[in-house]
């Protein structure tokens, strides 16, 4: 059978998988992409990290660093729930069966819908559990509008978009212009995203008054949702992540891959993701040369779906937000259901390579 999953590995994580496997021990980070609907492609990859993998060492006291943008901090939220499977599934199935729209739905409606999804995956405990959770530590990325971004006028912020967007044709530290990267996190002082230098980065404290609204936040795609303004920092506009750290090209660390040392003291960061690239920003994903630096991922493991998985699905492609145009509320919860469904074989094929020891035949170099 055709490999279900294709994996990418940096030189230090590399070596340290070839050495001696893949272990929960041996992971330090956990990234999640922004990418809306495409989650649910790798809905049956995230049960095995998050449960069975997760599960396999219920001692660890070490941090366990989870950080993600728009639909990645929600899985992040998951993650750090006490029943991580159960998370995921409330938010599942919120995600494909809550979201009923009228025809041409406006930004307060969409806004309605999804904070609705947000509360059913968070259930009734979901807040304290994700600031109380004993190991995994929870950081959450927010676009705080800067300048027109931070206007509530859909003329004026279609224009700073547009602005924006052009700026970063150039360069992409142009975002900083309208945009400052914000990262609320349970970590404190212990989080390893302080030396973040690329964009200018606030760091704050996730708060039992905060934490809902800026997780709504991280999901609030300019001109589709409103803008959120956050607990604690009412006279700011928080708008999604993504904007910023699309698929989190952030610089996880070098470790000493280049000295050719193993340092035991360093973890990895496992990356599941619904691709086998990086997108650095929301406007880069039109830029085929705007990819991510492979040094940023020395320590990474990459995990995404391979191209023969995505053929197989319905349509040949992975859900995203168009499927609300293209298909009836009812095909397109068949669809994304279905996907759902396959996906189970992208974490039945990672716990075989994870169990027999034959991940390292399986990974390619970054």
């Amino acid at each position: 059978m055709t490999a279900a999953l294709t994996l990418r590995a940096g030189p230090l994580a590399l070596a340290r998988i070839r050495e001696r496997g893949l272990r929960l021990d041996d992971i330090d980070i956990i990234p999640g992409a922004s990418g809306g609907a495409k989650w649910l492609a790798i809905a049956g990859l995230d049960r095995y990290l998050f449960g069975t993998f997760l599960q396999s060492h219920p001692g660890r006291t070490r941090p366990l660093h989870g950080i993600g943008s728009s639909i990645g901090s929600w899985r992040m939220a998951c993650l750090a729930q006490r029943d991580p499977v159960a998370a995921l599934a409330r938010g599942h199935h919120a995600y494909v069966y809550e979201q009923r729209y009228t025809p041409k739905p406006g930004t307060r409606e969409v806004t309605e819908v999804l904070t609705r999804c947000l509360d059913l995956l968070l259930g009734e405990r979901g807040v304290e559990e994700i600031l109380t959770h004993p190991f995994v530590r929870t950081h959450v990325i927010t676009a705080r509008g800067r300048g027109l971004t931070a206007s509530t006028q859909r003329t004026v912020l279609a224009t700073a978009i547009a602005v924006a967007a052009g700026a970063n044709l150039l360069h992409r530290r142009t975002l900083a212009l309208q945009f400052q990267r914000t990262i609320f996190h349970s970590a404190g002082d212990d989080t390893p995203f302080r030396h973040l230098r690329d964009l200018p980065t606030d760091h704050r404290a996730l708060t039992r008054e905060n934490l809902r609204d800026v997780l709504l936040a991280s999901g609030s795609i300019p001109l589709l949702m409103d803008g959120v303004r956050i607990a604690g920092s009412p006279r700011e506009l928080h708008w999604d992540g993504g904007v910023v750290d699309y698929h989190l090209d952030l610089h996880f660390g070098e470790g000493d891959a280049h000295s050719g040392v193993h340092d035991d003291t360093r973890g990895l960061v496992l990356y599941p993701h619904f691709y086998a690239h990086i997108v650095p920003g929301w406007f880069d994903k039109s830029l085929p040369w705007r990819r991510a630096r492979a040094r940023h991922f020395a320590r990474a493991l990459l995990i995404a779906p391979s191209d023969a998985f995505v053929a197989s699905l319905p349509g040949g492609k992975i859900p995203d937000r168009r499927d609300f145009y293209a298909f009836s509320p009812a095909e397109r919860e068949k669809r994304w259901q279905a996907v759902m469904d396959a996906s189970a074989r992208l974490g039945d094929e990672l716990h075989d390579l994870v169990a027999t020891g034959r991940i390292a035949e399986h990974v390619q170099p970054w």
